[in-house]
């Protein structure tokens, strides 16, 4: 017996395209009156996942993510291959989960449930909860045609997740509601994962995938790329997405195993870079509260228009605390020359908590690397943050804040 929650096996999925309508009717009695063309959205799709494990699923728009998580959930089948699940599955992979619009959201309620295998005897006990975790009032017993998006989504996953199911897949659907409420379903799915439950998350918010997943998959083209932890893939599809003609995209494995993607043109390319402390000392470790100057040296290897630095700070996880370029601070660089190398010394406050960190950065021509990403490293300087001279405190952050207390009598 396997150990895997579940498993995806060599899946594809292919659609025929014909010319006309006939074409189609005419190939139903098995006569092909012309070539039929043949659209593979999935191609040999292989992994497996661990009870409890919270994965990742990212690519681009058409890369195949939706198809995958219908035919997980059997609401499609696949061209080959197979996929096995243990035990049950709860999915909102569609906005309103097939909701009817004349039904209220409670008669809805109902139904999906039903759908999913629940007696009434089962749905009873939970919809005052279903109707408690949406919040969407006296709307409950209104017609969904009524609702908001906004509205129908907050259904949706209380359905969903009215009984804690074993494996729970999330495909973008929260992305529509409200910050409020994300962060009420984020932790619902925090005490999911606590219990037990599987994980698969579909989403273009990075933040979420980071701070919800142990594990990513990444899809191109109807392919797996690369299945790694969340912050390397996620580095990994930033330098997809920017890849051009011309530029390449490298990993670099660094002493601690972690890996470093370096991709872009190379036109301009980091000289130095290192992490200076009030005595212009390079260091890796830094106090709480301390003062520190980035040292980041660019050698330039071709002729270019327009050269912007960016950098960010990124914390163990791969979660961003801080970043900024010198197009938005107004500083970009023109007419620059191979050969000739531009220091740049960004000074700051060590705000962070205690913990690991590492340094990114961007060598590109405009405020995003989307147009000429000349070179971007994840990775590219790693430091840590102690503190030994602060008062103690929690969080990803520090400030000195002042507590005033005053006293009256009732």
């Amino acid at each position: 017996m396997s150990g895997y929650i579940l498993e995806v096996s060599n899946i594809s999925k292919s659609y025929k395209t014909y010319p006309s309508q006939w074409s189609r009717i005419f190939s139903w009695f098995g006569f092909a009156k012309s070539k039929v063309q043949q659209h593979q959205t999935l191609k040999d799709i292989n992994f497996a996942i661990g009870s409890g494990e919270s994965v990742g699923i990212i690519g681009q728009n058409g890369a195949g993510k939706s198809t995958l998580l219908k035919i997980i959930t059997g609401t499609l089948k696949p061209s080959s291959g197979k996929s096995i699940a243990k035990g049950r599955i709860s999915a909102i992979l569609e906005l309103g989960m097939g909701f009817h619009p004349e039904l209220t959201g409670r008669q809805n309620a109902y139904n999906s449930a039903g759908l999913m295998g629940f007696t009434n005897e089962q749905i009873d006990s939970v919809i005052n909860d279903i109707e408690s975790f949406a919040e969407i009032a006296e709307y409950f017993d209104q017609p969904v045609r009524l609702y908001s998006s906004g509205m129908q989504v907050r259904v949706a996953f209380a359905v969903a997740t009215a009984f804690r199911p074993d494996i729970l897949i999330v495909d973008e659907a929260l992305s529509v509601g409200d910050a409020y409420f994300q962060h009420k379903c984020f932790e619902r799915i925090k005490h999911f994962r606590q219990s037990g439950t599987t994980l698969l998350f579909v989403s273009h918010d990075k933040g979420a995938i980071l701070a919800l997943c142990s594990k990513a998959i990444l899809l191109e083209r109807g392919a797996v790329v690369k299945i790694g932890n969340p912050e390397e893939i996620i580095d990994y599809y930033n330098a997809l997405i920017a890849q051009k003609e011309n530029s390449a995209i490298t990993e670099r494995y660094l002493e601690d195993g972690k890996i470093s993607t370096v991709s872009g043109t190379f036109q301009a390319a980091l000289h130095t870079i290192e992490l200076l402390n009030l005595k212009n000392e390079k260091v890796e470790m830094l106090n709480v509260g301390d003062k520190a100057t980035l040292h980041i040296s660019i050698k330039i290897n071709e002729d270019l228009p327009t050269l912007v630095l960016g950098y960010s700070i990124k914390d163990r996880l791969g979660q961003v605390m801080f970043g900024t370029n010198t197009w938005l601070t107004k500083q970009v660089l023109s007419d620059v020359k191979k050969g000739e190398i531009y220091d740049f010394y960004i000074s700051f406050d060590i705000i962070l908590g205690v913990g690991d960190y590492s340094i990114q950065t961007a060598i590109v021509d405009s405020d995003t690397h989307l147009t000429s990403n000349y070179e971007w490293i994840d990775l590219a300087l790693m430091f840590s943050v102690v503190n030994s001279n602060k008062n103690h405190f929690v969080g990803l952050m520090w400030n000195e804040p002042e507590i005033t207390i005053s006293r009256k009598q009732s």
